[in-house]
């Protein structure tokens, strides 16, 4: 599904827990390929690929028989290698992106900066600690696995909300919407953005 040129990259992780494949287009459009067992993230990967405008294919094997924690750790580890790997040294980039996201009676903000220093902030409180048979917590470990990997400074806001599936879907499509932005290359950028030089 992604792309043979420009910025793409291909991961794959397998441990005795998880055996994971993901190939990312970072300049797609939109389209996705997602089987990872765990059918709501599933779900909220494919958001993330399509409000990002990136073509995202993974395919995933956990021991999902134990809990969903091990499967969508290691999924967030993988994109956020692949984030890495496809931008390379960030040259040429906007590097921050942020995005605001309604979803009925929720509205999430999602602000990051690519600056190779990892960090979560997640302010985020959930009424439910199931969606379905998705542990809500997992939303955290996940955006904390792939912050960290993609050296990612992720500040995440639920402004207002009730239901948890609207508070995680809207985070997801405001995820993949600064990361667009983020990614973006900036016209007469030369290297990195950063007074330093360097990132």
């Amino acid at each position: 599904m992604t792309e043979q040129n420009g910025r793409c990259a291909k991961v794959e992780r397998a441990t005795r827990e998880t055996d994971i494949r993901l190939e990312l287009a970072l300049d797609g459009k939109g389209q996705a390929l997602i089987q990872s067992g765990v059918g709501f993230m599933d779900h909220m990967l494919t958001l993330l690929a399509v409000h990002g405008f990136f073509n995202l294919t993974l395919h995933a094997k956990g021991d999902t028989h134990i809990d969903d924690h091990h499967t969508v750790e290691d999924m967030g580890i993988c994109l956020g290698r692949a984030f890495a790997k496809a931008l390379g040294d960030k040259a040429g980039i906007c590097r921050y992106g942020h995005a605001y996201v309604p979803m009925d009676e929720t509205l999430v903000r999602v602000c990051l900066d690519l600056s190779n220093r990892p960090y979560l902030h997640y302010q985020v409180q959930l009424r439910e600690e199931k969606i379905g048979n998705f542990d809500s917590c997992l939303a955290q470990e996940f955006l904390r696995a792939f912050s960290v990997h993609a050296g990612c400074t992720l500040h995440v806001d639920l402004l207002h909300g009730e239901n948890g599936h609207h508070i995680i879907e809207a985070i997801f499509k405001a995820l993949g919407q600064a990361l667009r932005l983020a990614v973006a290359p900036m016209p007469g950028l030369e290297g990195q953005f950063s007074s330093k030089g360097i990132l």
